[in-house]
């Protein structure tokens, strides 16, 4: 006997209409959301996209920066950009947890946005997975200490947990403005959020 879907296995509204839009997967709105309130992605920017796959993000920032801007992504999981992604996009197969030197000079620097959207696999404990998350999260904001330009912005999901408010402390400390948001498209069900630094100070300064 076959059996019965779950609701989260189920198709919901999002995820039917990101395959109209030709989109990879329902994500595309969370960034979308992102993207209405803060206007985190600007014509012309540099975007580096971590944990990229299976592409919307790349797809939708591609779009924002237009043929002047580039947006590359780093994921563990192939990204096929050959088809249905213009020009402006790249991708590196790369654990962003074991970056080497030839690593990091592939992916470069100068850029004005850093995008996370990375998650651990998760156990169903919510200790566990929040701690997991926390751990990515830190691999991101120390990447993006490295790579963005003053004045960029930084957008990471983390799952909340008792990691939580420290990680939002990192994130004051190295923007000039934080903002905590909780997209309408993320599930119901979800503990993931989306903290926001605009502003990324110089440093030495703050």
């Amino acid at each position: 006997m076959a059996k019965r879907k779950t609701a989260r296995a189920r198709p919901d509204h999002y995820a039917k209409k990101a395959k109209k839009d030709n989109f990879p997967a329902r994500s595309i709105y969370k960034l979308e959301e992102i993207q209405k309130k803060f206007s985190v992605i600007r014509p012309k920017d540099r975007v580096l996209d971590l944990g990229c796959a299976p592409g919307s993000w790349l797809k939708y920032a591609a779009d924002i920066v237009g043929p002047a801007g580039r947006v590359t992504g780093i994921d563990l999981k192939d990204v096929d950009i050959g088809r249905g992604y213009p020009d402006n996009v790249s991708f590196h197969r790369l654990d962003i947890l074991e970056m080497d030197e030839a690593a990091r000079a592939a992916v470069g620097d100068g850029y004005n946005v850093v995008l996370s959207d990375m998650a651990p696999s998760t156990t169903g404990i919510r200790n566990v997975d929040a701690a997991r998350s926390f751990v990515l999260c830190e691999a991101a904001l120390d990447i993006a200490d490295r790579v963005l330009d003053p004045g960029g912005r930084f957008v990471a999901k983390i799952f909340q947990g008792e990691d939580f408010e420290s990680f939002i402390a990192a994130v004051k400390q190295q923007y000039n403005t934080r903002k905590i948001f909780k997209p309408q498209s993320c599930r119901k069900d979800s503990k993931e959020i989306y903290v926001i630094g605009m502003g990324k100070k110089q440093k030495g300064k703050g």
